[in-house]
């Protein structure tokens, strides 16, 4: 017999309330798209044009000088107004063009903004004016695959997330049959420019094409985009000239949004310690900005551990006339020391809970694991080079690279001309846990880089930190303290004496909120043989279940979630700091084009200050080009920005560190980030480490 549900499906489905509700577009994401950012004032003018600076300098790489000749010597240019420009120049810069636009890398929030910035500053110098999206990254510009954009995508698309619109992809314009490829694209399109969105790999694409299309008359420009945030440029004196890559501040805030929500479960539910990994390969900003929007109890930096010295071991080498070199840079084994100290201290104040962020990337500054990853990134690399094969087709199992590595160990025994794998080596590198060894020998990404997202770090130190605390408990180290009144609620209850149990049990029961058992208790049997020697029991007796229920409440169980933040950051809605950031980026390209540059990245300077600060400049790409260590040989690629462990960021990080730890009785000092909304004013959403890092800069100059 059929069900009567008692109402109409088509009825329901028409309803008007429920046609709303059931759209792909919500009434916020409709407000996101019909909100237009802000825009710096130099734009308001109809031409602008571009004012070169001396004041900034750069130590050119003589490999750079040779490779890009055409753009080496380009000047940092400021973008100014031109209120009444001559009739050359105003032709000039409303003259049609054809414009192509691609993605390359992982997307970032903000990159449709670009766009947008891009076509709207090109329609209103000329409506004529075509821009082209190559589809799927750089080889929608090797394989000619393109859309034109319309308006209609950009208001479909403004100030949202991803790189849906045009999509993108991690392929390089690194052949010459591939720069060929990409020339005959352009030429097809008839491009007047290229814009190439990306991070530091991308980029230094975006140098090396600008180089070959040079004679072509098409121009290439760059736009700093990672949400590992570390694209930053800086000249060889040390001035800011671009403070973060787009996408950083959207991805930090929508990690930010999660650990805050962790901090708030742990704190309720008291019993899991939250792991969170986020991303970041090579640089720990992103961790940072983290750690700055929630007050996490602890927090790893890896450019900090690189810089730790062990003074002792140290002092204790040089009492004996020598230096131990291994006292310098941190160990896996005393970090996992120094989360134990950490969680120990916690659980003291009875927080046998809270939340660790650990950026992905910090193994790369752990000593043996830096050393192991270039060894290894050598050994492939230049074992794919001399078979003409893949190392990791030839040994597809774990036992079979082992077996490879030692017979490189073993001939390094007999020659000492073949000791990039040693003995050594082959020792400590077998002592590590097989899943660990698997991450180390992962395929290398496309850019042979080590890819530090498909390894579990957070179980690495996990596991060294729970044996660790199996060691601290058994020596009766890691306790739980109990709360002074809870304890004596509990005795009392059951007709005991607290003070005449207290001494006895606790080594701090004349001072302290929490208690703490004796070091001597580790066990039910201790627990009684400390019973009887202090005449509360004698050898026969039970202990009291009160009592045995305070050993129990004493003992930590050490439960842990892990996290990893790296994607869901990768797709999160811009912030409207990234949105009005990314629309101005995508004007700032269009005066770089309009005024007849190439081998520049757009960027924004003093885009650490208020908004009205912010100055449109176009950076030289080949100045920033240094040969690095990538697949084993030497590469001109455009250098990472690392965290300054001595920006006022850092330090601002530094010196709340004990605060944020709260080992002491007391509440959490976890703090809530703003959800990720448009906003009205771009200073009301700006990253914090920028704001620490002004604030400071601004102290300094009035002090100075």
């Amino acid at each position: 017999m059929p069900e009567t549900t008692g109402y109409s499906i088509d009825s329901l489905l028409n309803h008007s309330e429920v046609k709303t509700i059931s759209e792909d577009v919500n009434t916020e994401t409709m407000m996101r798209r019909q909100c237009l950012p802000q825009l710096c004032s130099v734009f308001s003018h109809p031409v602008t044009q571009l004012t070169e600076t001396s004041q900034f300098t750069f130590d050119l790489d003589h490999e750079a000088i040779k490779k890009l000749p055409h753009i080496i010597n380009n000047p940092v240019q400021f973008i100014s107004s031109m209120d009444s420009p001559d009739m050359a120049t105003l032709n000039q810069y409303q003259k049609n063009r054809n414009i192509g636009i691609v993605f390359s890398g992982g997307p970032a929030p903000g990159g449709h903004n670009v766009i947008a910035g891009l076509f709207d500053a090109a329609r209103k110098a000329n409506s004529e004016t075509k821009i082209y999206g190559f589809l799927n990254g750089p080889d929608g510009v090797i394989e000619n695959r393109y859309i034109e954009i319309t308006e209609k995508m950009i208001n479909n698309y403004r100030n949202l997330g991803g790189f849906g619109m045009i999509k993108t992809g991690r392929t390089k314009i690194d052949t010459e049959k591939k720069m060929s490829l990409a020339r005959e694209t352009c030429k097809k399109l008839q491009l007047d420019a290229l814009v190439v969105v990306g991070g530091d790999d991308s980029n230094t694409n975006a140098a090396f094409m600008a180089q070959e299309f040079f004679a072509d008359g098409i121009q290439v420009i760059g736009v700093p985009k990672t949400i590992d945030g570390d694209v930053q440029v800086r000249d060889s004196n040390g001035h800011l000239l671009c403070a973060m890559s787009f996408g950083f501040h959207s991805a930090a805030r929508a990690f930010a949004q999660e650990v805050s929500n962790l901090c708030t479960d742990c704190s309720s539910d008291m019993k899991y310690w939250h792991i969170c990994k986020v991303m970041g390969r090579s640089a720990s900003h992103l961790a940072l900005e983290v750690a700055l929007q929630t007050h996490a109890n602890i927090t790893l930096i890896g450019e900090d551990l690189a810089e730790y010295t062990d003074v002792r071991r140290l002092e204790e080498s040089r009492k004996i006339g020598g230096t131990d070199f291994t006292a310098f840079g941190m160990t896996l084994r005393h970090m996992s020391r120094i989360i134990c100290d950490a969680i120990v201290r916690r659980a003291a104040a009875g927080k046998n809970f809270g939340v660790m962020i650990i950026p992905e990337g910090v193994m790369e500054f752990i000593n043996e694991i830096q050393v192991f990853i270039l060894k290894l990134n050598t050994i492939i690399a230049e074992y794919n080079k001399t078979h003409d094969t893949v190392f990791h087709g030839d040994f597809p199992i774990l036992e079979n690279k082992r077996d490879y590595l030692r017979k490189l160990a073993q001939q390094s025994r007999e020659n000492k001309m073949l000791s990039i794998w040693n003995a050594r080596d082959d020792d400590l590198f077998n002592d590590l846990p097989d899943f660990f060894q698997e991450g180390l020998l992962l395929e290398r990404d496309s850019h042979g880089n080590f890819q530090f997202s498909l390894v579990e770090t957070d179980k690495v130190i996990m596991e060294l930190v729970r044996d660790y605390l199996k060691v601290l408990k058994e020596k009766g180290i890691y306790k739980m303290g109990i709360h002074r009144e809870d304890y004596a609620r509990i005795l009392e209850n059951s007709g005991l004496s607290p003070s005449r149990f207290g001494q006895a049990l606790f080594k701090n029961y004349d001072s302290g909120t929490y208690l703490l058992m004796k070091e001597a208790i580790i066990s039910l049997k201790t627990l009684k043989q400390t019973l009887v020697r202090a005449g509360l029991m004698t050898d026969d007796d039970h202990i009291p279940p009160a009592i045995e229920k305070i050993y129990n409440q004493s003992v930590p169980q050490f439960k842990t979630q892990t996290h990893f933040y790296g994607y869901d950051g990768r797709g999160s809605l811009p912030t409207t700091f990234d949105c009005v950031y990314t629309y101005n980026l995508g004007w700032t390209v269009f005066s770089l084009i309009a005024n007849g540059v190439t081998g520049q990245m757009a960027a924004i300077y003093n885009l650490e200050q208020p908004f009205s600060g912010w100055t449109p400049a176009g950076l030289p790409l080949a100045p920033l080009m240094h040969l690095e260590e990538r697949t084993g040989r030497l590469s001109l690629v455009m250098e990472k920005s690392l965290v300054d462990i001595q920006s006022p960021a850092f330090q601002v990080l530094k010196a709340n560190r004990e605060k944020w730890l709260a080992s002491e009785p007391g509440p959490d000092h976890y703090r809530i980030p703003a959800p990720i909304r448009m906003v009205n004013d771009v200073d009301d959403d700006r990253p914090i480490t920028l704001i620490l890092n002004e604030i400071a800069f601004q102290q300094q100059r009035s002090a100075g």
